[in-house]
């Protein structure tokens, strides 16, 4: 028996339509989607969809119209066929193409026709007609009588049916057309001959269609806006028929209400939501909301919710990042296409909605970018309630083809639906109007639209500017595509955060699990092992480039394989997860958490974040932790002093420890509440006063530093020392005045970059520590670099092309140049990857090229690792002879993850030519 059973069977020769017996030809056996998931044969027409479909704007009373409807194609959707049977039966709400459908073709035109009956308890109130969406343009009939039209395939659109109803059994059809890629439309991935990138068309009606009893006066929209610095949430109420009516919002928390307010239908309502519990992906908090229509006529009452949460950009150690609530949160997610092979762009049930987004969350992402499509409410509803930050695009027109004057007026007037039907998703953080620009036009022009639209959320005005399209140069985000990747994207800027709106595609073919086709990827990957270790080599590469290139957030690609698409970690019908879930979750945890700043085995300086005295850095002195300003012009020392290494603690591995960069061995430790720089001996009570465990920052952006033996007591300064101080405690440093400013560190780059010492002006060779190659140096010749044997016997020039002076880094002097020893004025530089030898040529790129980083050896053992002072995450690495600046498990033959460690470790060496 097959696994989709249920479909091959067939179907009676009369339609039950809610009541109505409506003869019908005999239908033979359906045909079983190319592919199923374990939901699809949970789907039924008693059971297709049946929960509300609008958690924001509940009403308790509401009939279902999902199920069975009658259908036929046809060549015109102007005259209804009213009071004829249809010859085919349709799946409701599940589009036309889909295998739950039961249609599984497209249509250019189409009908619908079923007959409802509206309960008797209804009687004296408006009817509603309500459809969550239909592509693309619809009319629609009660009875014979035109009851409205829409145009536009992602927004859901609402139908005052009352006039139309009689007693008993109503007759509803509804004709749509849907063009798809054969006209000018946002269609986002359909098209009509998928392939590639490009999938399975979605038309006709794909989410619930249901009716609902009003009264006269009734509400028919909350936009919620949190404002969390005034702790209160900003609410508008639309209503139709409830001119000079009062609205009353209530506020609720555990059936509790916690604030109230009551204004005019359309103005802004202020309601107070005290002490407010913000709403985090780590903590993703809803509020309950309760709206009444009061006065004549009124009486109307829907229900909703929201999060308490800011969204915006700040300055965070000299590097502009998004944040949430005021703090930098690295956001790490992947791109979401919402496409499904029993329901194609519709979920075959509520819990299969949920479970792409559950599973998302189980992997460590913190961010999910719905990516040229729009989602029912409840995915919506279940990013909300999981704790999922959202990008929101808009759908895109067809690539390839100038919008026409039509076209672009069209796209506008969706793309100001879309906004504000989502406008009250407490998850969506940006808005994406175009993307590698497809349909692209006036981007700067449209980024500024909607940020008037809705300026509470960051704007990108075009995801993959990098590679296509073109960027409006304006918006809130600049957005670099990157395949494999993560590769080097840009940095911000002082307007515009710096994000990797795609990366990844890392591919793994499943037999058995796949759609019909011949699968691709942007990188193949032999097995599960494999694709894990891949996914978690580039994904390591992030770190580096939040630190030091200002990164903020990554989107990698993708959740699930889509159609031909197989780059996904589970497979498109959700049966495998193809990656190593806990290295998955592992390495996406770490990425976050990297962007405090604080990664055991890095280095790092710690800000002060009280106002007026963001100038200081936490240091030691004569053995003792103090703040101090450091400047670019600082001193070595004082910037040595200001350097610390960020170590597993001493005495719980799970918080850290901080170890002096220049005097090795001595760690900050308290010690009569006072801070001090003194060397590890070998206690346990030592161990512990020198731990200290991160905590969320108490104001602001970074993080503050709780001693592990006195909980409750924080690393605080206070007149330029540093202590562990408890607010309100019985010293000095415990006044509460600023306590929570001067508790919160910032974690930068650290002002020494290097954390291994070479000698500056010295004549060194470097050797190759890489087993069995042990005898090979690196020597320059015809100006590029390379590794050769060099022994006594070697020839003069040999030795001196494998000599170089070490200097103060050019562009950066706490790392290292290396000018030729027998070529004056030449120095190692990388360019397109590959280490040259060349000329300095006076520019700041030349510079930053030449400038390398030394670190302790990643192979262990003596020697230094050269990192790449301007392409994070890149060390000089031998490869095949040749030397390039390599990151472990990139997209080029230099970047090899076997044998990285030892290639990029180099033994320093007495120079051949001294």
């Amino acid at each position: 028996m097959s696994r989709f059973s249920g479909w091959a069977r067939r179907l009676t020769a009369v339609l039950v339509l809610s009541g109505a017996v409506v003869a019908l030809p005999v239908q033979e056996a359906l045909a079983a989607p190319p592919l199923t998931t374990p939901w699809t044969a949970e789907v039924t027409p008693a059971n297709a969809l049946p929960e509300y479909p609008r958690p924001q704007l509940v009403r308790s009373e509401w009939q279902n119209l999902n199920g069975l409807w009658q259908f036929a194609a046809t060549g015109s959707i102007t005259t209804p066929p009213t009071g004829q049977n249809l010859a085919e039966q349709v799946l409701v709400p599940y589009p036309i193409e889909s295998g739950l459908s039961r249609i599984q073709r497209h249509e250019d035109r189409m009908w619908y026709r079923r007959t409802f009956t509206v309960p008797a308890g209804w009687a004296g109130r408006r009817v509603r007609l309500n459809f969550g969406a239909v592509s693309w343009e619809t009319g629609v009939w009660v009875n014979g009588t035109a009851v409205g039209t829409h145009t536009g395939g992602y927004d859901p659109f609402s139908l005052d049916v009352t006039a139309a109803l009689r007693a008993g059994s109503n007759e509803l059809i509804v004709g749509v057309y849907a063009p798809v890629d054969a006209a000018g439309a946002p269609i986002g991935k359909q098209r009509r001959s998928p392939g590639g990138i490009f999938y399975t068309a979605h038309s006709g009606i794909w989410q619930t269609v249901w009716l609902e009893p009003v009264n006269a006066a009734s509400i028919t929209r909350l936009d919620t806006t949190p404002d969390v610095a005034a702790g209160q949430l900003d609410l508008v109420v639309q209503a139709a028929g409830a001119s000079g009516q009062q609205v009353r919002a209530e506020v609720m928390t555990g059936g509790a209400v916690v604030g109230t307010a009551t204004g005019a239908i359309g103005a802004h309502l202020r309601v107070p939501v005290p002490n407010a519990r913000l709403w985090t992906p780590d903590d993703p908090f809803l509020y309950d909301l309760r709206v009444t229509l009061t006065g004549p006529g009124g009486g109307d009452v829907v229900t909703g919710y929201f999060g308490m949460r800011s969204v915006g950009k700040a300055m965070v150690g000299g590097v502009l990042r998004p944040t949430l609530n005021g703090r930098f949160v690295y956001q790490l997610g992947t791109l979401d296409q919402g496409y499904w092979p029993d329901g194609i762009a519709t979920a075959p049930t509520d819990a299969a909605l949920r479970f792409d987004l559950e599973q998302q969350k189980a992997l460590g992402f913190n961010t999910v970018r719905k990516h040229v499509k729009v989602e029912p409410a409840r995915w919506y509803y279940w990013a909300d309630r999981l704790g999922l930050l959202v990008w929101q695009d808009m759908p895109s027109m067809r690539t390839g083809v100038s919008p026409s004057a039509a076209d672009r007026a069209n796209f506008e007037s969706e793309l100001r639906r879309v906004v504000d039907h989502l406008r009250g998703i407490t998850s969506i953080v940006q808005w994406v109007p175009f993307n590698e620009g497809w349909g692209e036009y006036d981007p700067a022009r449209i980024a500024d639209l909607v940020k008037s639209w809705d300026p509470s959320r960051l704007v990108n005005n075009n995801s993959g500017s990098n590679c296509c399209g073109f960027d409006g140069g304006n918006g809130d985000v600049v957005d670099d595509h990157i395949y494999v990747g993560p590769g080097t994207p840009q940095r911000p800027s002082a307007t515009r955060v710096a994000v990797l709106g795609e990366f990844g595609g890392l591919g793994l073919l499943s037999p058995g699990h796949q759609w019909p086709g011949t699968g691709f990827a942007y990188e193949m990957t032999a097995n599960a092992t494999a694709l894990t270790d891949r996914y978690v080599s580039i994904n390591e590469q992030l770190r580096p480039l939040i630190a030091d290139n200002g990164l903020s957030a990554s989107i990698y690609t993708q959740p699930t394989d889509v159609e031909n698409e197989v780059n996904g970690l589970w497979t498109y019908d959700r049966r495998v997860l193809k990656v190593n879930a806990d290295r998955v979750r592992a390495v996406n945890r770490s990425v976050i958490a990297s962007a405090t700043g604080l990664t055991a085995g890095g280095l790092v300086s710690l800000r002060v974040t009280t106002s007026g005295h963001t100038d200081r850095f936490l240091r030691h002195q004569d053995g003792l932790a103090r703040t101090d300003v450091v400047t670019a012009g600082s001193a070595d020392t004082l910037k040595l002093d200001a350097t610390f290494w960020t170590r597993p603690g001493l005495a719980n591995a799970a918080c850290f420890s901080f170890e002096s960069r220049n005097f090795p061995g001595h760690y900050l430790r308290h010690a009569n509440s006072r801070v001090r720089k003194d060397a590890r001996d070998g206690t346990a009570l030592f161990d512990q006063d020198a731990t200290f465990c991160a905590r969320p920052a108490q104001a602001g952006t970074g993080v503050s530093l709780e001693s592990l033996n006195q909980p409750g007591a924080y690393l605080r300064h206070y007149n330029e020392a540093v202590y562990i101080a408890r607010s309100g405690g019985p010293n000095a440093w415990d006044t509460a005045a600023s306590f929570a400013a001067d508790v919160t560190w910032l974690p930068g780059t650290p002002w020494w970059r290097s954390g291994a010492d070479l000698a500056v002006g010295a004549a060194q060779s470097l050797r190759v520590t890489t087993p069995g190659y042990t005898d090979r140096y690196l020597r320059h010749q015809d100006s590029l670099a390379r590794t050769d044997v060099v022994s006594a016997a070697s020839t003069q020039l040999l030795k001196e092309d494998a000599t170089f002076h070490v200097r103060r880094g050019l562009a950066e002097g706490s790392c290292y140049s290396f000018e030729s020893r027998n070529y004056p004025g030449r120095y190692l530089r990388h360019a397109d990857f590959r280490v040259r030898n060349d000329a300095r040529d006076g520019t700041a790129l030349f510079d930053q090229d030449a400038t390398f980083c030394a670190q302790p050896p990643r192979a262990g053992g003596a020697g230094v690792t050269l990192g790449s002072y301007n392409i994070a995450g890149h060390n000089v690495r031998h490869f095949a002879e040749a030397v390039h600046i390599a990151v472990p498990g990139g997209s080029h033959a230099f970047d090899a993850a076997a044998s990285y460690d030892q290639d990029v470790t180099w033994a320093v060496a007495p120079p051949w030519a001294p």
